[in-house]
């Protein structure tokens, strides 16, 4: 048996020759960068906190990207303004509710036409709750969460993933969340809706992961944006002291993560919820 498994390595070698995609094969840039030129993303909820820093890093690092919003007009037309500024066409708007699936399929019409087919989508577009006991929440508080988080997820793979089935290549990309495994009280709509996510978008990483597309979350932690620069409400002792890295993380470093999940350099990751939160929340070994 082992003569045999030698034998069928070595006509492999012979006849198939390397792997056309085996990175040792290119040389290495010396600092590695993030590429992302050529290719088309769509960031939901990209007027909000979170979704600004997103669109400008996946801009800054070749993308065209487009800023979806639901009701702030004046916001996205202006990032797509401040985009367009770097490179004409940089940036588009579309505007929908993203768990609609009639809604999802006119942004990518509109997307396609004014930038090209999408290769990557992030699902960052999100509805807030009321926070209170679980026995005091209301079947509208899960409804609404469990549409922002679980059918958005679904409605962007089920539309999107087509055409990144044919090119073999594609990002799909969820914001999650540090609460599901923190499991603070009175956030049950939003910590159940984001594990029913994290559930289905394990499953659909295996069912699409053979054509090249992957599908990853990112966990950010408490944050800091632009609202808490505006308010001056940057340190949060009580928070930082849970936090390993003993301080609060910037929207920064989350579209830093995902520039690296949707680029080349994370091509065989998928599957992972990976938490940006300074080690308050650590995966198992």
């Amino acid at each position: 048996m082992r003569i045999a498994s030698a034998v069928a390595r070595r006509i492999r070698r012979n006849t198939l020759g390397p792997l056309p995609d085996d990175p040792a094969l290119k040389p290495l840039r010396s600092p590695l960068q993030i590429d992302l030129s050529g290719r088309v993303a769509l960031v939901t909820g990209a007027a909000g906190e979170i979704g600004r820093p997103i669109a400008r890093t996946l801009a800054a690092c070749g993308a065209k990207v487009a800023i979806h919003y639901l009701t702030a007009r004046d916001t996205a037309e202006r990032l797509r303004d401040e985009l367009n500024e770097l490179d004409p066409q940089r940036a588009c708007t579309v505007s929908g509710d993203v768990a609609k699936l009639e809604d999802v399929e006119a942004m990518r019409g509109i997307a396609e036409s004014q930038l090209g087919p999408v290769d990557i989508v992030v699902n960052n577009a999100v509805t807030w709750f009321d926070e209170r006991p679980v026995v005091d929440q209301t079947a509208d508080q899960f409804d609404r969460v469990f549409r922002s988080s679980v059918l958005q997820a679904w409605a962007t793979a089920r539309v999107f993933s087509g055409p990144m089935i044919e090119r073999r290549w594609g990002r799909l990309i969820s914001l999650g969340t540090e609460m599901t495994s923190l499991a603070l009280p009175n956030r049950a709509p939003y910590t159940a809706a984001k594990c029913a996510m994290d559930g289905m978008l394990r499953s659909l990483a295996k069912e699409l992961g053979e054509h090249g597309i992957t599908v990853n979350q990112v966990a950010p932690g408490w944050v800091i944006s632009d609202k808490d620069r505006r308010d001056r409400d940057e340190v949060q002792p009580l928070y930082e002291r849970s936090v390993p890295l003993g301080r609060r993380g910037y929207d920064q470093d989350v579209a830093n993560m995902i520039a690296f999940l949707a680029s080349d350099l994370a091509s065989f990751v998928t599957g992972v919820r990976v938490p940006v939160c300074g080690g308050i929340v650590m995966p198992e070994a």
